[in-house]
């Protein structure tokens, strides 16, 4: 394979020619941490006590101060990197990382997570990290602190961005629950809208059936959807129904799925399909209501069995607290959705800048983009 000028072979790939091929050990130390009883770790000590995951709590006692990467050591969280800095305590289930001198701590963090280490796990009951063999691995550096601590920054601009996405989607869906919690129960009317809120049952209000298909009926490429015991829906060439529906599986995950479909569908055998709603009831209303309030009835109601299951009479008695007139329904199935809608743009966004950081990492970590010239890294 032929390679373009200023770039060489190397057993990590391509790399620029003024870049390093050379095990983890030469850049950097790693020692497991200390033990640490469950009785140490609380909510009021002065310093962080980290794990394979991050912060786990906070001790009386600081084993480092400073910057360094931690790479979870064993168990569901092996491989797992993150960055700690300042004073903390390091505990038996991370592997502390120290670079060594020419090596930025950032930059080593993000090519660390870019290895996933997980895939070096030993083969026992409970994977686990052999830290002798991890330093044997190869890496690609750039020689100089100046061009490594550019390509941490740029990593950390997008970083910085994710954690404002994360924590403004944790926001509005805060605000998306308490909007839930006041609108669904009258608490809080939109203007306009009074009169008294009624009891109805949903067996008195809509029509609800099971559906007649199987799993082995889905196509994965089919024309309608097919609503199984899953979050997941699944394709078929066949449909049963079109209309307007609520669709809730009746075993598994009971009382925590729930679909709303306006057309042409088709429905498992344990699914419930909730339809024909009185022509004065707002299905989405319903979808909303039961999405708040049917979990905690279905787990009341539950048929114990190999799985939790739920028969029709636990649908057919739920009672929904219900606005007197449709338009009211309307308006707060509005109103909730318009906000979902909110949260699904916000989403979206957020993993398109995980991608593109993603692509970012693959080609700063490897050198393929520059964001120095050799001769300004090497002045």
């Amino acid at each position: 394979m032929e390679v373009k000028p200023g770039y060489k072979h190397t057993e990590v790939g391509v790399i620029p020619e003024d870049w390093n091929a050379q095990s983890l050990n030469a850049v950097c130390s790693m020692k497991s941490g200390e033990g640490i009883t469950a009785a140490r770790i609380d909510r009021l000590s002065p310093y962080p006590c980290y794990g394979g995951n991050g912060i786990r709590g906070y001790t009386s006692r600081f084993t480092h101060d400073g910057d360094y990467a931690l790479i979870g050591r064993q168990g569901a969280l092996c491989g797992n990197v993150v960055g700690a800095s300042g004073k903390f305590f390091a505990s038996e289930h991370a592997v502390v990382v120290t670079p060594r001198a020419g090596t930025d701590i950032r930059f080593l963090t993000y090519v660390l997570s870019e290895m996933r280490l997980n895939r070096y796990s030993e083969s026992s009951a409970q994977p686990g990290l052999s830290v002798s063999k991890v330093l044997m691995l190869p890496v690609a550096t750039s020689p100089t602190e100046a061009e490594q601590r550019a390509i941490a920054a740029a990593l950390c601009d997008v970083d910085a961005l994710l954690g404002g996405l994360d924590r403004l989607i944790a926001k509005k869906r805060d605000l998306k629950q308490a909007a839930m919690q006041q609108l669904l129960t009258g608490q809080t009317r939109l203007p306009g809208f009074s009169g008294a809120w009624e009891v109805k049952r949903l067996g008195e209000i809509a029509h609800i059936k099971t559906g007649s298909r199987n799993n082995e009926d889905k196509i994965e490429d089919g024309e309608y959807p097919f609503f199984v015991r899953s979050e997941v829906v699944e394709r078929i060439n066949s449909y049963s129904h079109d209309c307007e529906a609520i669709l809730v599986p009746g075993e598994g995950r009971i009382g925590d799925i729930f679909h709303y479909i306006n057309g042409r569908f088709d429905v498992h055998q344990r699914v419930y399909a909730i339809t024909q709603l009185k022509p004065t009831v707002s299905a989405k209303f319903v979808h909303l209501y039961m999405a708040m309030n049917f979990g905690a009835w279905a787990m009341q109601n539950t048929v114990k069995a190999t799985v939790d299951s739920l028969r029709l009479p636990t649908f057919q008695t739920f009672a929904l607290l219900v606005p007197p007139t449709k338009d009211e329904q309307t308006a707060i199935a509005a109103a909730l959705s318009d906000m979902d809608a909110e949260l699904a743009a916000l989403a979206a966004r957020r993993d398109k800048t995980r991608d593109l950081k993603q692509a970012m990492m693959q080609v700063l970590l490897t050198g393929k983009t520059r964001l120095v010239t050799p001769e300004t890294a090497h002045a």
